[in-house]
């Protein structure tokens, strides 16, 4: 599944218009403030109907304009053409939709991987974000478990649900037992898939890692318990007293740690931003290799200004990875600062205007 073509509709400060987007590298080229990340951020939305950047979801929507909306073109592999439609008014009211109805699963929408500051806080965050991320990982590898981390996340809402009612006196205390059971039958599966998709990036990401200059790097899941649901639900009868008191559940995978480190220090802690840099990228590029593995789609890469704090040589591996598979859209002041020559498409970005020029020379 390919984005054959990108409208844009109100969104920042991008123009209305509708541009092309070609199989391979494209490079997004412009000054600063022109618009190119904006771009990126635009073709996320059109896919995810949310943004990879901070700050509230009102700012996607122009000035002056009552909404921002992203159509996009979807190519099957069978060369049939799908419309992708995501739309955020001032109300915040939100609309997706894939030929008219709502997108689901997963599967029916390329996935996208991005490389930008704020996706640093993957690493320098909090344990949320990796565990999100790692989630959705699941779910484009194996589509079938892409509902793991939505069950559990359910059954957890109504267990605590249930503990607030019991510590006001409205529940018995005895009606969190099948409760308990409950949330141990979801929580097994979804500790398994992560550590199962942990495994198998551990290899790979030390090697990208090594590629691209941070030495003995290393990613590893740590569960709170193991993927055996009696054992979650007899932990879960031990704790419920002290869960109670507390007002929050203190045991279970929304509580699992994955950690990134260096020389065995956790980049979150004691990692450098350039070394954060350098895991995101060896992270996204390590996914990938798995899901390319495993026969599942490439992702889009979408990279903003990646290329800044690379020398000649990374930057010619980083397009010789991208090369050959999928589709990348890479972002930077002047076309050269990409090295990839005749393979790559190009957008000049200007003050928001988008203009597609012949391939690079």
């Amino acid at each position: 599944m390919l984005v054959s073509s990108l409208e844009t509709r109100g969104f920042r400060n991008l123009d209305d218009d509708e541009i092309a987007i070609r199989r391979g590298i494209t490079i997004l080229h412009g000054p600063n403030g022109a618009g190119k990340t904006n771009l990126l951020e635009a073709l996320y939305f059109g896919l995810t109907a949310s943004s990879f950047r901070s700050g509230p979801d009102r700012d996607l929507i122009a000035f002056e304009q009552r909404a921002a909306r992203i159509e996009l073109e979807l190519e099957g592999p069978s060369g049939r053409r799908h419309a992708l439609l995501a739309a955020l008014d001032r109300g915040g009211e939100r609309r997706h939709l894939l030929d008219g109805r709502p997108p689901a699963p997963a599967s029916e929408r390329p996935p996208a991987a991005v490389f930008h500051p704020d996706r640093l806080a993957l690493l320098k965050g909090a344990p949320a974000h990796r565990r999100a991320h790692l989630d959705r990982f699941i779910s484009a590898l194996w589509p079938a478990r892409a509902d793991l981390r939505q069950r559990f996340g359910k059954t957890l809402a109504q267990r605590n649900a249930l503990a607030s009612r019991v510590r006001t006196g409205e529940a018995p205390l005895d009606s969190l037992a099948v409760w308990d059971e409950r949330l141990a039958a979801e929580a097994a599966p979804l500790i398994a898939a992560r550590a199962e998709a942990t495994s198998e990036l551990e290899s790979r990401f030390a090697e990208r890692a090594a590629a691209l200059g941070l030495e003995e790097a290393a990613i590893a899941y740590r569960p709170r318990a193991e993927p055996d649901a009696e054992a979650i639900a007899g932990r879960l009868r031990e704790l419920r007293a002290a869960d109670l008191g507390r007002a929050y559940l203190a045991f279970g995978p929304q509580l699992d740690e994955v950690v990134v480190s260096t020389v065995e220090r956790a980049l979150r802690r004691f990692g450098s931003q350039g070394q954060q840099r350098t895991a995101l990228l060896a992270l996204l590029f390590c996914e990938r290799d798995a899901l390319l593995a495993a026969g599942r789609p490439a992702p889009i890469m979408l990279l903003d200004d990646v290329m800044s704090e690379l020398d000649p040589a990374h930057r010619e591996l980083l397009v010789a990875e991208l090369t050959g598979a999928g589709q990348a859209l890479v972002t930077a002041t002047e076309a050269a600062q990409v090295p990839a020559g005749s393979e790559a498409s190009r957008i000049a970005v200007a003050a928001g205007s988008l203009r597609s020029l012949a391939a690079a020379a």
